[in-house]
């Protein structure tokens, strides 16, 4: 597949049916994989093994755990288990997620998020290889010489981080297949592979081998919807999603219009506002917008600024009709 493309559904309302066959449509189409959310619904391994169950080829994402609520052994035992059932489609997609969803809704300690995602690479390798734990180079706990009490279909599996700071971006670099960003510049994305190149020079990897996967937000509608949309999309990320993308866009030059947009979404009374104060710079760098045809070609030409695996963020709480109007307008091309 030369410009592979995948698709990723939210987590917030998901409606199981609805997504399942969104997943077979889009096998049916060409799409490279299909990534499923995880936050504080449905719980994803369980959902990845449904879709396993009614598709045939198309690759199957965790787009993503967070590395707290499991212990490295259970996501090593969970990716072993869907990968058989797949028979060989999963993409382990982890990340540290954040304090309050860590420890509020997890009731976990939110400490030492670099060492937690690398203990969980390295536990779920040694594992699906069939080593022993107490061999797997973990650094936070004191394992004992467990291995898998069953034979993994595969001794590894795509293991992609979603990461936005430059000491977790070198780390995909020394230990993971790929990288997934988000609400990342694109045009920026030179600077995330060179953290990765770095790391991956430590370790003696070849950093070209490492995907880059970044989730995208493609709003395929003509005229002043689909802009109206994409301000309202990054408005919710910069005010409502912690301090993470505006650490990130801060960094990229877009400072006031970060406390500009915070400003105004965090206050109730002027929330209504801060969709508006979104630039269009901001809109160009972060989204894409526009009829599908116009999406498509944006969507390859950014290709050429090292986006390799578009995560494309599909639209939520829209009848099937819209649902499948995306995912068949946003296809990869076919030869």
């Amino acid at each position: 597949m030369s410009e592979p493309v995948a698709l990723l559904a939210f987590w917030k309302n998901y409606d199981r049916k609805l997504y399942l066959r969104a997943a077979q449509l889009a096998e049916e189409l060409g799409y490279h994989s299909f990534w499923l959310a995880e936050a504080w619904g449905y719980e994803v391994f369980t959902l990845l093994t449904e879709m396993a169950v009614h598709t045939k080829r198309i690759q199957l994402g965790t787009g993503i755990v967070n590395v707290f609520s499991r212990t490295p052994g259970l996501v090593a035992m969970s990716a072993a288990t869907v990968d058989e059932i797949s028979e060989g489609r999963l993409i382990l997609g982890v990340g540290a997620s954040g304090k309050n969803v860590v420890e509020g809704f997890h009731g976990r300690p939110f400490d030492k998020p670099l060492s937690q995602v690398r203990d969980v690479i390295r536990v779920t390798r040694a594992l699906l290889a069939g080593q022993k734990l107490s061999d797997a180079g973990a650094t936070l706990a004191q394992y004992r010489p467990f291995k898998l009490e069953m034979k993994p279909l595969r001794p590894t599996v795509p293991i992609y981080v979603a990461a936005l700071r430059q000491k977790a971006i070198e780390q995909i670099g020394e230990c993971a297949d790929g990288w997934i960003p988000t609400f990342w510049p694109y045009e920026r994305l030179a600077e995330g592979r060179a953290w990765i190149a770095a790391g991956a020079a430590r370790a003696g990897r070849d950093a070209s081998t490492i995907v880059t996967a970044p989730f995208t937000t493609a709003l395929p509608l003509d005229g002043p919807a689909g802009t109206m949309m994409a301000r309202q999309i990054i408005s919710f990320y910069i005010g409502g999603m912690g301090d993470y993308y505006i650490e990130l866009l801060t960094r990229f030059g877009f400072g006031e219009d970060c406390k500009r947009i915070a400003a105004l979404y965090q206050d109730r009374a002027t929330r209504a506002q801060a969709a508006a104060a979104v630039s269009d710079a901001m809109i160009e760098a972060l989204t894409i917008t526009g009829d599908p045809a116009h999406c498509l070609v944006e969507l390859r030409r950014r290709r050429s600024f090292g986006l390799d695996l578009p995560i494309l963020s599909l639209p939520t709480n829209v009848p099937w009709e819209m649902l499948e109007a995306f995912i068949r307008g946003m296809a990869p091309p076919t030869s």
